[in-house]
């Protein structure tokens, strides 16, 4: 699993450039796939959320956009990063682990966190402090990456390994900060691996929605609701 330092310091020194990057490099499909998770948001009605490793903000701007009457806490454990999205207008950010969030048990009805928890130095860990944060009945919504299947595969995978790198490199000046992202990519679990890990650590009812030819995925989990 990922460095936790390694990753802190790369994501500082790629900041100042991560928005346009990310549009970049997806050809503005990131915009899209956060609309589509926020979409899914709005249909639950949350009055509180939290969005995991935050990063600049993007998914949690989405979300205070599109549920004007949620409040909405962005928290990373990379303060530069905040500091962007804080700038960009997200209301409420703090910077906090996610493997040891700052909350209390249940304080939350909805959990997001996009592009995040494959950064992470221990998934199992990071699951299971968020299933510890939602309220009874209260849903993890996950967004990142995957590896697609089929004709697309080998393509995507020439992509990113030796064109995307090259190209964020150029945008950013840190081209050693993506050539980790293939790595992260290939080594993180997808569609059934994760249901799987979600179930494993209490989540029920956990689905998998690939999108974007399965370049990227949407995954829900739910924590049980008390008995009766």
């Amino acid at each position: 699993m990922p460095d936790a330092v390694y990753v802190r310091d790369a994501f500082a020194r790629i900041a100042d450039r991560y928005v346009l990057t990310n549009h970049v490099l997806s050809c503005g499909a990131d915009i899209w796939w956060r609309k589509v998770v926020t979409a899914r948001l709005r249909q639950w009605q949350p009055a509180r959320a939290l969005d995991v490793a935050s990063g600049t903000g993007d998914l949690a701007l989405e979300i205070q956009r599109q549920c004007q009457d949620c409040e909405v806490i962005a928290s990373d454990f990379c303060a530069e990063m905040l500091a962007h999205a804080a700038s960009r207008g997200v209301r409420h950010t703090l910077v906090a682990d996610a493997l040891h969030l700052p909350f209390p048990d249940g304080d939350f009805d909805v959990v997001t966190v996009a592009f995040g928890l494959r950064n992470m130095a221990d998934y199992p860990a990071a699951l299971r402090e968020m299933y510890r944060v939602l309220q009874p009945g209260g849903r993890l919504v996950i967004l990142d990456f995957a590896l697609p299947g089929g004709w697309l595969r080998a393509p995507y995978r020439l992509y990113l390994h030796h064109v995307l790198p090259r190209l964020a490199g150029w945008l950013t000046g840190q081209r050693d900060a993506y050539e980790y992202l293939g790595g992260s990519i290939e080594a993180f679990p997808s569609g059934l691996a994760m249901t799987q890990l979600l179930e494993s650590c209490g989540f029920r009812a956990a689905t998998a929605s690939p999108l974007t030819g399965g370049v990227v995925a949407i995954y829900e989990g739910t924590r049980p609701s008390l008995a009766m």
